[in-house]
């Protein structure tokens, strides 16, 4: 079972944040990173999960109503930790930069099935093109169309649909939206292993999200395991990590 953390340590520390990632990179034996990402105002690549600033800051409003500047002054608080900005793709890949060389990958999730973001495919690609973290990137989607763009702009690099159920998944991909890999949420197995086996079948999970306290508990990996999922989205994945290289 391949562990990533989704929105890096985001049970411990604020979601989507540097704080966050970097705890998660601390983590040996984790697969690779998830975060999402939207454009602001004046069309730069932040990385936040709402639409709306208003849960995770003190602002109120939409992320594309704001400017980088202003989205900049904004405070996402972490308890005794410093507190944190909302932080820009490019801040994250300095601050992944070896890691994701050294073999981590990085999941990167286009929230526009709410707002198009006209060009948010193009600029992350390119960025990521760039900067030479292509065999390292993921890009997700629950938007179908989002993921043909990037897979017109890429054709090689890999890409995974997300929806509720496996199955539906499933059909969005056979149905042409260019990815190779199912994001389903591990409540949505609606298919047998066998339907599913060769797939990267990476399960998501509600959870607990920052400031929550560890939980001591631990899934069922081997469970999961048989329902056909190969990797899984964890808010807590500290927990599990150092636990399955005890037990290679």
């Amino acid at each position: 079972m391949k562990i990533w953390a989704h929105r890096g340590c985001s049970q411990r520390y604020p979601e989507n944040t540097l704080l966050a990632f970097g705890k998660a990179m601390d983590i040996p034996g984790l697969t690779g990173i998830e975060l999402d990402i939207q454009l602001t105002k004046d069309g730069e690549l932040v990385v936040i999960h709402d639409e709306r600033v208003d849960r995770t800051t003190e602002g109120i409003g939409f992320v594309r109503d704001y400017t980088l500047k202003e989205l900049k002054k904004l405070h996402i608080y972490a308890d005794d930790n410093p507190s944190q900005r909302i932080p820009t793709m490019d801040e994250v890949f300095d601050l992944m930069g070896n890691k994701l060389k050294e073999g981590m990958r990085l999941n990167i999730e286009l929230k526009t099935s709410v707002w198009p973001y006209p060009g948010i495919e193009e600029k992350i690609v390119e960025m990521v093109n760039q900067r030479g973290f292509r065999k390292n990137v993921v890009y997700s989607s629950f938007s179908a169309l989002t993921l043909k763009k990037v897979r017109e702009l890429d054709k090689e690099t890999e890409i995974g649909i997300l929806d509720y159920k496996v199955s539906d998944c499933l059909f969005k991909l056979k149905g042409g939206c260019g990815a190779n890999a199912l994001h389903p949420c591990w409540k949505g197995i609606d298919l047998p292993a066998g339907k599913i086996s060769g797939y990267s079948v990476r399960a998501y999970f509600s959870g607990h999200l920052y400031p929550e306290k560890p939980t001591g508990t631990r899934l069922d990996l081997g469970g999961l395991e048989g329902m056909g999922i190969t990797d899984v989205f964890l808010n807590e994945p500290e927990m599990y990590c150092d636990a399955l290289i005890a037990e290679s």
